[in-house]
């Protein structure tokens, strides 16, 4: 066997074995739920932003925490309310009177893992507070840019069934986020387990697992992870069918009104091999760029107003593209 592949053959396997504990460290309070402790994983691996929706009570904002706990990062949470400034959460300049001068004052987003809880019920101009961090790892406040602490992501809940006083995040803030990960209410088994461990009084600890060195080594094994050109060029076709699906005889024209952005392609990429390392692999397969389609795409893929009116869903596009398309 190649030196190199042995090499990183071996680094995987590491980083699965720190992997796993994370698994099981974040088990211990979260039920079920494998698809979305898989997502956030993938989010952490790739250094992308992920956005989690669901009704209330589906532990969104516990997943979150518990998975922080677990890392030993740094980590601040924000409740996003119709009230919230943009300074409120990058900082702000404050005089003082004494010196005659303005000192920055850093927001809660100098942090490794922020948690933007129920982003939706905040105003655009907070939204867009986060774009620049969330694309640059960078806040400017006043003529002066802050670098944020690495690792820096952002994981992001919202509630679908919250109609009044809630923002719909605009197309360029919903695009900074990597994956989209619908949370769906627990089996009635899993249910049975949350109910049996959480209507008693129990003090759960959660060890640290993985510390911020560990995961940007994660970050630079996730580099050599393999990617076929073959592999490559079925990403690049499943994008472009969502662009223009009757070059492809995918008869969606009439469905999407906007494809996906370029960054669905590298995301697409990138989250294959994530979902790979996952799995302890050394390369990525199209089973992995289907397993990660959905949260890379249902934010991405824009509908018309008559597909909204057939009660078609992003989802339901995306199935028809990956079922057409012919897989290498």
């Amino acid at each position: 066997m190649n030196p190199d592949i042995t090499r990183t053959t071996n680094l995987i396997n590491e980083q699965k074995a720190v992997i796993d504990a994370v698994r099981q460290e974040v088990g211990k309070v979260l039920v079920g739920q494998e698809r979305l402790l898989d997502r956030m994983l993938i989010a952490l691996a790739t250094g992308g932003h992920i956005l989690l929706e669901g009704v209330p009570g589906l532990a969104k904002t516990t997943a979150v925490k518990t998975l922080a706990q677990s890392l030993g990062l740094k980590f601040q949470r924000i409740s996003f309310t119709p009230d919230l400034l943009p300074a409120d959460v990058i900082g702000t300049l404050v005089y003082n009177p004494r010196e005659g001068t303005f000192a920055p004052r850093l927001g809660p987003i100098f942090t490794n893992l922020l948690l933007a809880d129920e982003i939706n019920r905040a105003p655009a101009k907070v939204q867009s507070a986060l774009l620049e961090a969330m694309q640059e790892h960078q806040v400017t406040i006043g003529d002066k840019t802050y670098p944020l602490p690495e690792p820096f992501m952002v994981m992001a809940t919202q509630n679908p069934i919250e109609q009044e006083g809630t923002y719909p995040l605009p197309e360029a803030q919903i695009d900074r986020f990597m994956l989209k990960c619908c949370v769906d209410y627990p089996s009635k088994d899993d249910e049975r387990r949350i109910m049996n461990r959480f209507t008693h009084k129990t003090d759960i600890k959660i060890n640290t697992a993985m510390s911020s060195e560990q995961i940007m080594a994660m970050r630079d094994t996730l580099d050599q992870v393999y990617c076929d050109e073959k592999v490559g060029d079925y990403i690049l076709d499943i994008v472009f069918a969502t662009r223009k699906p009757a070059d492809y005889k995918i008869e969606l024209a009439h469905a999407i009104q906007y494809g996906a952005s370029p960054r669905a392609s590298i995301y697409l990429n990138v989250a294959a091999r994530a979902n790979a390392l996952m799995h302890g692999r050394a390369y990525a397969t199209p089973q992995d760029v289907k397993e990660v389609a959905y949260d890379i795409l249902r934010h991405r893929v824009i509908l018309t107003y008559e597909a909204e009116a057939e009660e078609l869903k992003s989802v339901d596009v995306i199935a028809k593209i990956l079922n057409e398309l012919p897989v290498p």
